[in-house]
Parts: C-alpha cells; sequence; structure tokens
C-alpha cells in the first residue's frame, strides 16, 4: 500500500489539478493507496477545495488544523496517520510531478529507506536557487552527506524510516541528515522541476536565514538529543577548572603579601566559577527535563492530536 501525504497552506487553485495528475499514475503503481491532505491553517478556500475531493473518493483522508502550525508539524501529523508500507511526501504547489513518484518509489524497492528528489534543473529565483545550494553545502559539510537536494518535497520513505522522525520547527530541511544518524538508508533521484503556475511561494530567500538556527539545533540534537549533560557539564567544567585555576593563582600570591582585591582577574576568576556551576546544573536540568517530556508525550500522543484539528474525514 502507498500512502501520499500533501501537506498545504492556501493552495486554493492548485489542489484539484494536483489530485487529478496523481490519479492519474498511483492506481497503476499500486491499487491499495490513500491520499492524505493536511491543511495546515489555510485562510483561502483550500479546506473546501479538498473537503469536495475527500467526498468523492473514499481513498482520499483530510484532515485540517485550527491554525498554521508549519510544514514540519503538519509532515508529523500525515505520517502518524499514514497507513502504507511506502509513503511518499508531495508538496501542493505543482512544481513536482506526480508522475516522478514512480521513478522514486522503484529506487526505494531496491532497499533504501528514503529517497530524495533531486531538483538538479530548478525552475525557481536565482536567489532561491542560491539559497537553497548554500544550505546544501553546509548540510553536507557538517554531516557528511553526499545528497544534493535536502528539502525537496517529493521523497519516498519507508514505513520503519517515518516512524522513527519525530519533527518540528523547521527540522523537516533535515529529513536526510535525521534518518541518516540513525542508520537508515539514504539515496536520491533525479527529478523533472516545474515553475509555479499559481499562487505564490510560502518560502522566500529569507529562509536561509531562519535555517541558520536549526542548523545549530541539528548540531546539539545529533549529538547531545538525549545526552545534554555531556554538552553542559563539559563546558561548565571546564569553566569551573579555568576559575578555580585563577583564584589558586591568587591565592598564592595573596599568601605571599600582595592585594588582589582590585585585580581584575579575580573577579573574572569568581565570574567563571559561578558561570561553570551555572552551566553544570542547567545540563542536569535540562536530562531531568527530557526524561519528564518522553513520559508525558507517551501519555499525551492522543489528545494532541484532538487539539491540534478543526476538521477531520476520519471521523464522517
Amino acid at each position: 500500500m502507498i500512502s501520499i501525504i500533501i501537506p498545504f497552506f492556501n493552495e486554493e487553485e492548485n489542489l484539484l489539478v494536483l489530485y487529478k495528475e496523481i490519479i492519474k499514475y498511483i492506481p497503476q503503481l499500486d491499487k491499495e493507496y490513500e491520499i492524505i491532505f493536511v491543511d495546515d491553517g489555510s485562510n483561502d478556500g483550500s479546506l473546501l477545495v479538498a473537503k469536495e475531493i475527500a467526498q468523492k473518493n473514499n481513498k482520499v483522508r483530510l484532515f485540517s488544523f485550527r491554525i498554521n502550525y508549519g510544514k514540519a508539524e503538519a509532515l508529523m501529523f500525515g505520517f502518524k496517520k499514514a497507513k502504507g508500507n511506502y509513503i511518499v511526501t508531495l508538496d501542493a504547489d505543482l512544481q513536482d510531478k506526480p508522475s516522478e513518484i514512480e521513478k522514486l518509489l522503484k529506487k526505494a524497492k531496491e532497499g533504501w529507506d528514503l529517497v530524495c528528489g533531486w531538483r538538479k534543473d530548478r525552475k525557481d529565483s536565482l536567489l532561491k536557487v542560491f539559497s537553497s545550494k548554500v544550505f546544501n553545502m553546509l548540510a553536507g559539510k557538517l554531516w557528511g552527506m553526499d545528497i544534493h537536494d535536502h528539502n525537496c518535497g517529493l521523497k519516498v520513505y519507508s514505513r520503519e524510516a517515518v516512524k522513527s522522525l519525530n519533527l518540528y520547527g523547521g527540522l523537516h530541511r533535515f529529513i536526510p541528515v535525521l534518518l541518516h544518524k540513525q542508520g537508515f538508508l539514504i539515496s536520491e533521484e533525479l527529478i523533472s522541476h516545474d515553475v509555479r503556475k499559481f499562487g505564490k511561494s510560502k518560502f522566500g530567500v529569507s529562509k536561509l536565514w531562519k535555517d541558520l538556527p536549526d542548523i545549530f539545533t541539528m548540531i546539539f540534537l545529533i549529538r547531545y538529543k538525549d545526552r545534554p549533560f555531556h554538552l553542559f557539564g563539559t563546558v561548565g567544567g571546564i569553566f569551573i577548572l579555568c576559575g578555580m585555576l585563577i583564584l589558586s593563582y591568587l591565592s598564592i600570591i595573596w599568601l605571599g603579601g600582595q592585594s588582589i582585591g582590585r585585580r581584575p582577574l579575580l573577579f573574572f576568576g569568581m565570574l567563571l566559577v559561578l558561570s561553570g556551576f551555572q552551566i553544570f546544573f542547567t545540563g542536569f536540568l535540562a536530562d531531568l527535563m527530557i526524561n519528564v517530556s518522553n513520559q508525558i508525550q507517551r501519555k499525551n500522543g492522543q489528545e494532541k492530536e484532538d487539539f491540534l484539528l478543526k476538521y477531520s474525514s476520519d471521523s464522517i
């Protein structure tokens, strides 16, 4: 079975055209399929169009958020609802073609856990292409991944890979990195790319500056997600050690009869020790918070779903 997840925000003109394109090809690939539309709080007529589509085809499932939570949250919700052995993600802007799904799916069946689309000949503005290239280059250098297009909306996943993800904020841009670091097999396939015909892009050049904080978040998550005390404890310990060395030195010269009360080095040493203890215990508290958070997430998963949605076709 194939699950196709389509997150969208204000894509009223594109949805019906996209749906018609999908059903041209998907039944030929697998008669057992589902299309999951996730409305990320659209404020145009997108939800009405999606409702009409869902009413005509019982293989279409529709979920609508109360407000705009972001693409990561929309993808995560779709992943949780997907029933297929292979999960396809596709943007609603019609720039990535549904006809290319077959190519990626064939590659995935060779044993890859994630196959990313590679928009080698992108039909976007030069500034947008440049910002994307910078991001891909940084991601490749930092994590040693030979992937040319980390953020292409068209991807095919194995079910196991999807269930291992926990996306929020801007982490959907780092899906290949997250899966790679968990030991999943990642590949890519060249796909054709088209210009946007209807509506406006939700992402501009400014997204590069939004990506930079997420890159630092990723560095922390990959290395210290489950053990923040290892980072904070090390940094705090270094601060404390340096501060103690400075204070020890000052104590020796004070015992030798020299005045140290007005020396800036005294205040610097005290600052290092106090900051070190603060950083040290921040890491300790972070460890406790992660433990408590994991327990709460396991208990409240269903409650969160109910809070997010204002509409669900599954309840009809």
